[in-house]
């Protein structure tokens, strides 16, 4: 079937993007991967490349292109190298919907121009120990000065993916407190400055895959954050992060799917190169029928990718389509990874072969953005039951 949601402005930018991740991702990844983290420095290069300012606006220095589908692009060019770029995905796919909804024009001219180039990391810090999906009881604290120039925050975040290079961080925190008819009330959101006093970065979190990507505990101890980095308005912090949910949700559905899509890829080039019982692996019914099955898997899931992708640029992706994609495109690379993997037999669980490290990759996009039990749940009520 072919595929029509790319034109070719975007397989251009696939092109560049392809020679760039082989001659500046490749060599070097697997010592990305043993130091936890990509260097800093290589998203100076993601800057340059252009990646960081695709949607922004020219007069801030990006190219005012309102679309997600170069993004869709990184994502089936980043897994089918087998390889991530660290923690920049935050950056664009979650912090940079925020600014550009809530911020100002004095806070765009501030904050923009250095997001394009790199030189200004950004994450964004909901999660906090003991309350995972449950936002609504959040403990972090932001209390407005008595002489109205700042906010003192207080509090701790876990999970901040880019949490260890990142130069802003949105923070969530209560400015208020709950009401007993709506606990989602009295949630701000900050662009936090990670440089400021009392700021700190605890433990850089030992995951089970995206191991390149920086992933940290954060704490605030009485930082002070001027009120000209408020986002948005007082107490309503919830409404804007539910507001981004579905493009979140979109992002890890099509992440997943291209996933699944090179896991078959990968499958494939080994069982045609791997000999036993002096046949090739891809000889034997079995691997074949493995591998058809897969196959038919990625193609189900890469329509529903699209057909996400195509809504969410024309502003109709509802919450409830987000997290349809989101559950069968992240089931579908579960069960097509894991039979992968299988195909390698031994091999297939060292580090040293992509689909090792895409199996471990993938296992989170059942959890974050939403367990694929929330996604059940908004499903479920959007069907009336």
């Amino acid at each position: 079937m072919r595929r029509t949601v790319f034109n070719e402005d975007h397989e251009a930018f696939r092109e560049t993007l392809r020679a760039f991740i082989e001659a500046e991702v490749v060599p070097v990844y697997d010592e990305w991967f043993a130091a936890g983290q990509a260097p800093r420095d290589f998203y100076y290069k993601l800057g340059e490349l252009g990646i960081f300012g695709i949607s922004v606006p020219e007069e801030f220095g990006g190219a005012g292109l309102d679309t997600h589908k170069f993004e869709a692009v990184l994502y089936e060019e980043t897994a089918r190298a087998g390889v991530q770029f660290g923690g920049s995905g935050v950056h664009v796919l979650l912090a940079l919907p925020y600014i550009k909804m809530l911020a100002t024009d004095e806070q765009k001219k501030r904050y923009l121009p250095k997001f394009v180039t790199g030189e200004e990391m950004w994450a964004i810090a909901m999660t906090e120990p003991g309350t995972g999906s449950d936002l609504a009881g959040m403990k972090t604290t932001a209390r407005l000065s008595e002489d109205g120039t700042h906010y003192v925050l207080n509090g701790a975040k876990t999970f901040i993916t880019g949490g260890v290079h990142a130069d802003r961080v949105i923070v969530c925190a209560r400015t208020a407190a709950p009401r007993e008819d709506d606990r989602r009330f009295g949630i701000s959101l900050f662009a936090v400055e990670t440089k400021s006093e009392g700021y700190s970065i605890g433990r850089k979190l030992d995951k089970l895959g995206l191991r390149t990507s920086d992933t940290a505990e954060l704490a605030f101890v009485d930082v002070k954050v001027p009120t000209e980095d408020l986002l948005g308005e007082e107490n309503k912090g919830f409404h804007y992060l539910g507001h981004n949910l579905a493009s979140e949700r979109w992002g890890i559905a099509f992440g997943a799917y291209a996933q699944a899509k090179a896991a078959v890829r990968f499958a494939k080039q080994y069982v045609q190169e791997r000999t036993v019982f002096g046949k090739p692996v891809a000889h034997f019914q079995n691997t074949k029928f493995e591998l058809a099955a897969c196959q038919a898997e990625v193609d189900a899931a890469e329509a529903v990718a699209d057909r996400a992708l195509e809504a969410l640029d024309a502003g109709e992706l509802t919450p409830a389509e987000a997290a349809s994609a989101k559950l069968f495109c992240t089931e579908v690379a579960h069960r097509v990874i894991d039979r992968c993997l299988q195909l390698h037999g031994g091999y297939g669980y060292m580090n040293e072969y992509p689909i090792a490290r895409l199996y471990a990759d993938n296992r989170v996009n059942r959890i974050y953005g939403g367990t694929s039990e929330i996604m059940k749940t908004i499903i479920a009520k959007d069907m009336g039951l």
